[in-house]
């Protein structure tokens, strides 16, 4: 029997890959399943990107680059952080790397050891946990709910920090919930950090997407002295429809960025030449196609939650950011079906998917088992469709 390395059984595959791989290979057995499980845009990557990356490849722009990006995909993150964050960096102070996560991966790995506590707030994206707990340190989670609009509270924070704690993650707007910490709220987080050593780690991904007129505001813009303490991660992948292209950033204190450069040298060495310049055309080039999406995207918010709402045991908030919606199921739990019994996300996901050809998420795999996440990047048709099967399947249970 082959042993495996030990620290690979503390750690789960990732549960939104292996739902939407499991989902795939349902509809290739002949069933029509609805997906609500990937955290991708179903639009087309914009013409000009495109373009962009065909005219690299015919310009033989195929070789290796700077292990941490190029000098003008640099340049570019630098215009764009200023531009929609009135942040200033310099080129040693900015990494990219093979995407968000890979980037998330290389911070933890280069910051957090065995004895460090890295507090996030929960519900959290999936891998945040498993990220952290590869490295030896410990995650130490502060719960939310609806009630706060699944956002942490100055208190909490407080509460949470010990003489381990070595920084926190922030995600805004949030994955799985939506949630966006206004300038307020992240000031008065700010607040309690100030005056401590612990880093920041803001995970801005899904800045671009945001409704009801509400502007983006990370912690780094609201307190000088967090920010010479805060490494801003974002990417290309959900703003542009790039989630294949496998481009993501950091920007932070020069030694930190050394050191995640270091390590990707000897994991990744640079990402793809190709999706750089695909990169450098999307944070430089023209940008209606965002408000398209984004106007779409809130379309699509509006009607879910509607339908979702409509469901009799079913609770949804309405989100502020990000294109998931996070329902609380919890009222359904103890019901039954064909002497089936729901007693928790993970049975309601699987009676939806057995029962009527619906994927989603459990909760608990985001650190909230009384709720299911969907993600509404999908076309108008499925969510109609997708809301009427739950709630036919709703019904059957008693």
């Amino acid at each position: 029997m082959i042993k495996l390395a030990a620290r690979i059984h503390t750690i789960k595959p990732s549960p939104t890959l292996a739902i939407t791989a499991k989902a795939n290979a349902l509809r290739a057995e002949g069933r029509d399943v609805i997906g609500f499980g990937a955290g991708e845009p179903d639009f087309d990557t914009p013409d000009n990107i495109k373009k962009a990356a065909i005219q690299a490849i015919e310009k033989g722009f195929t070789k290796y680059t700077p292990v941490c990006g190029t000098v003008e995909l640099k340049d570019a993150i630098i215009a764009k952080l200023i531009r929609d964050n009135q942040l200033t960096y310099e080129r040693s102070e900015i990494i990219v790397s093979c995407g968000g996560k890979h980037t998330l991966y290389n911070l933890t790995q280069v910051l957090f050891e065995e004895g460090d506590e890295v507090i996030i707030p929960s519900p959290y994206w999936v891998s945040y946990l498993d990220m952290v707990v590869l490295t030896g340190a410990k995650p130490v989670i502060i719960k939310t709910s609806e009630k706060q609009w699944f956002k942490i509270l100055p208190e909490q924070l407080k509460a949470a920090i010990t003489a381990r704690t070595r920084a926190i993650m922030m995600n805004s707007p949030s994955n799985p919930t939506g949630a966006v910490y206004s300038a307020s709220e992240l000031a008065a987080l700010a607040k309690v950090l100030a005056g401590t050593e612990i880093l920041v780690i803001s995970d801005d991904i899904y800045e671009k997407i945001l409704y009801n007129g509400k502007p983006f505001t990370n912690i780094a813009s609201v307190n000088e002295e967090v920010r010479k303490r805060t490494i801003v991660v974002n990417g290309v992948s959900k703003a542009y429809a790039m989630t294949g292209w496998r481009i993501g950033y950091a920007a932070g204190p020069q030694e930190i960025i050394a050191a995640a450069t270091k390590l990707q040298s000897q994991n990744t060495s640079n990402p793809t030449s190709i999706a750089q310049m695909a990169a450098l055309e999307a944070l430089n080039g023209n940008q209606d196609s965002v408000e398209v999406m984004v106007a779409e995207f809130k379309r699509r918010r509006d009607r879910i939650v509607e339908m979702l709402n409509a469901i009799p045991g079913i609770n949804c908030t309405l989100p502020d950011g990000s294109f998931y919606v996070f329902p609380e199921v919890s009222s359904l739990f103890g019901r039954s079906f064909s002497g089936r019994t729901v007693s928790n996300s993970s049975d309601f996901a699987s009676f939806l998917l057995d029962s009527v050809n619906v994927a989603l998420v459990p909760g608990a795999d985001f650190g909230s088992d009384n709720h299911v996440r969907l993600s509404y990047a999908t076309s108008m048709k499925n969510i109609e469709e997708g809301m009427k099967r739950i709630h036919s399947a709703v019904k059957r249970l008693s």
